[in-house]
């Protein structure tokens, strides 16, 4: 079955240790579907995180959302961030527009086990909005930087210290989050889980 997600290349590609646990895969869509994903990402036009109950993506962006929600893509970022998610809500959201207050270093909430990002964007030329893996609360402070161009996925388990963020950039800069949290306490917490369940009952119904 030919699917959107390049599994072969996110079964292969190697986990990195320092600073904390990650991967970047560039290639985590199959090439042929990287123009139809990118048409089909919902319009976002303002700053800040939309569930998908509050945006409108197209039918093979629909099929992505499938996917990632499927099995086979639980089991193998299980399997790489040495995680049981088997049975651990997800949380999705999407930007489309960065501020220039957006990208501040941070770690992720302790309710969060995971976070997956994948980026939708044509070739990315600014050298600002690359997002940067960090050692420590010091932007310059990094060990890989990785540019946000379409199909380029980013994983890391969270932890205490996964510093990242991106040098300030104005405009558009598409991307999908999905987070893997303890439960649905944490999944309400971030307060998008409901958009996530009446998306999906929407999409498959």
């Amino acid at each position: 079955m030919n699917t959107l997600l390049n599994l072969e290349a996110l079964s292969s590609v190697q986990r990195t240790e320092l600073p904390y646990p990650h991967f970047v895969l560039d290639q985590s869509l199959n090439n042929e579907a990287v123009k139809e994903l990118l048409a089909d990402f919902p319009e976002i036009t303002s700053g800040g995180s939309f569930a998908l109950s509050e945006v409108e993506p197209g039918p093979r962006f629909n099929e992505l959302l499938e996917e990632l929600n499927g099995p086979e893509f639980r089991k193998i970022i299980s399997s790489k961030l040495e995680l049981d998610l088997n049975d651990r809500p997800m949380v999705i959201t999407l930007r489309g527009v960065s501020r220039a207050k957006d990208g501040r270093i941070h770690t992720d909430s302790k309710s969060k086990m995971a976070t997956i990002l994948i980026y939708f964007n044509e070739p990315w030329q600014s050298n600002t909005g690359r997002l940067r893996i960090l050692r420590s609360n010091d932007m310059e402070d990094y060990v890989e930087e990785v540019a946000p161009n379409a199909g380029t996925m980013i994983a890391f388990k969270v932890t205490e210290d996964c510093w990242h963020g991106y040098p300030a950039f104005e405009g558009t800069r598409q991307s999908i989050q999905i987070n893997f949290v303890e439960d649905d306490r944490a999944a309400n917490k971030h307060g998008k889980r409901h958009g996530w369940t009446a998306r999906l009952k929407k999409i498959f119904s």
